[in-house]
């Protein structure tokens, strides 16, 4: 397996390509992202969504198009795909698939869980893939994802960060929307620190 990453747009979201012998996953397209997809695929067979947040979908229409390939997004999110709430002109998509919470989801010889840890948005959702966690805008190397904005939720954020808690028996690599990868074990070391962080805000 192969994973390549390139930040997009001015909020440098990170778009990642998870590669097989045979096959391309393409997760989280954000904006401009269709160029270089273009020339580091082969045969594209899905795009996965770790939430419905515009600069990590902006390129799914385009993209799932281009490839005639689905869309995979957390069940909670899906709306945001269709709906621009935000107002930013985003391209409109829509979830082939919209994933439940905490399931596990077979493409190919791929398979992947979808953690649900909302509090960033609704669905907001971590791509668990083998030793590998797509944290999207959950975890970052040293940060969370911000609980203020328009469907993002305090409360959600603290459970969710509660339960990231639990995962203690295994060490995941992290992959996150934005910045540098990091570990799971590190960044646990600073849960109870953000769930303060939270509360007081």
């Amino acid at each position: 397996m192969q994973i390549k990453v390139k930040p997009m747009g001015v909020y440098q979201t990170n778009c990642y390509i998870l590669s097989s012998k045979s096959a391309d996953i393409i997760i989280d397209p954000g904006v401009d992202a269709t160029e270089w997809i273009s020339k580091n695929v082969k045969n594209p067979i899905a795009i996965l969504n770790t939430h419905g947040h515009f600069d990590h979908v902006w390129s799914n229409a385009e993209v799932s198009k281009k490839y005639n390939i689905p869309i995979y997004c957390p069940k909670d999110d899906a709306f945001m795909l269709e709906k621009d709430p935000f107002g930013y002109n985003v391209p409109k998509s829509k979830a082939d698939y919209k994933i439940e919470p905490n399931r596990k989801v077979k493409i190919d010889t791929f398979e992947f869980t979808f953690l649900h840890f909302p509090g960033h948005t609704p669905g907001c959702s971590v791509i668990e893939f083998k030793d590998t966690w797509f944290s999207g805008d959950f975890l970052f190397n040293g940060s969370i994802g911000r609980w203020d904005f328009k469907y993002s939720n305090k409360q959600d954020m603290l459970n969710s960060l509660n339960s990231v808690k639990k995962f203690t028996k295994t060490d995941k690599i992290v992959l996150p929307g934005h910045d540098r990868k990091t570990t799971l074990f590190r960044e646990l070391k600073h849960i109870d620190y953000w769930i303060n962080v939270v509360k007081k805000s």
